[in-house]
């Protein structure tokens, strides 16, 4: 199939029906479904969420579930590790596409073993190792080799271990990263995210789509003032700052400029692969 023929995938987190839909108005192409996006990069969403969302979704549209009990780190007690086992469990069986997990060891290692056990699990779902590989005490591609090992995951979520994917430190390792995995068959797909915008994304393609960048992932997201009119001088929730009085949303805009940038590149960079 020449390549003119695919495109890059848009992957877009999202936490609520509302920024569901505008993502995929947007461009997106699949969906990460966490719960507050805002507060701590997301945890597990609760099942009535998911039922809402995958109603609001058009079929083809794949749906990955967040699977985090909670914020902080990667080091998950045997407890929080059955959390996790039947939270899989429960949305395997309500019809999620996927699920996204990620798990270290004490000495920040790729925790392979309970990896292994999360991910067969979920079968036959797709499975994505997130971010925690960034927080890894590994090189980038000794992770990814152990990430891979488990043949159930999919792909792995990465900013080339640098807080923003698109800056001059990230793309170094993300280059070598990409290049390496294209040459592994069974390796794990690698999604590439943090920091991706309308305004990043052109350099960003223009770096890595040679070597081997076919997915992308962002939010696109930000805070909007809630509609709520009374608001008692000097109490909150707990928040803090600006989400203390806003609701976090993906905004269709800021996605569908994205996806028209990388539609253009694509077109631009399969022409002339396609032409040799």
């Amino acid at each position: 199939m020449p390549l003119s023929a695919e495109r890059v995938t848009i992957e877009v987190c999202i936490d609520s029906v509302e920024s569901a839909i505008a993502a995929i108005r947007g461009g997106a192409d699949r969906l990460e479904l966490c719960g507050n996006l805002g507060l701590g990069g997301g945890t597990t969403p609760s099942l009535g969420l998911f039922k809402a969302v995958r109603e609001a979704t058009p079929q083809g549209i794949p749906i990955m579930v967040m699977i985090r009990p909670r914020t902080g780190d990667f080091l998950y007690t045997d407890a929080e590790l059955q959390v996790m086992r039947e939270d899989i469990k429960a949305f395997k069986e309500a019809g999620a596409d996927g699920v996204v997990f990620g798990i270290l060891q004490r000495d920040g290692k790729i925790d392979i073993a309970r990896t292994k056990m999360l991910a067969e699990k979920a079968t036959p779902m797709q499975v994505c190792f997130h971010r925690a590989v960034d927080l890894s005490s590994q090189d980038i591609l000794s992770a990814h080799l152990d990430v891979s090992s488990v043949p159930q995951v999919t792909r792995m979520l990465t900013s080339g271990q640098a807080p923003i994917s698109t800056t001059p430190s990230a793309l170094p390792s993300l280059r070598m990263l990409l290049r390496t995995a294209s040459r592994m068959p069974s390796s794990a797909k690698v999604l590439v995210g943090s920091g991706i915008n309308a305004q990043t994304v052109g350099p960003l393609l223009a770096e890595l789509l040679p070597c081997g960048l076919r997915e992308i992932h962002l939010s696109a997201g930000g805070w909007i003032p809630s509609e709520m009119e009374f608001r008692r001088e000097g109490m909150g929730m707990g928040v803090g700052g600006e989400g203390e009085w806003s609701i976090w949303r993906t905004s269709e805009e800021k996605v569908r400029a994205v996806r028209e940038l990388v539609d253009d590149a694509w077109s631009e960079f399969a022409e002339k692969e396609d032409g040799r």
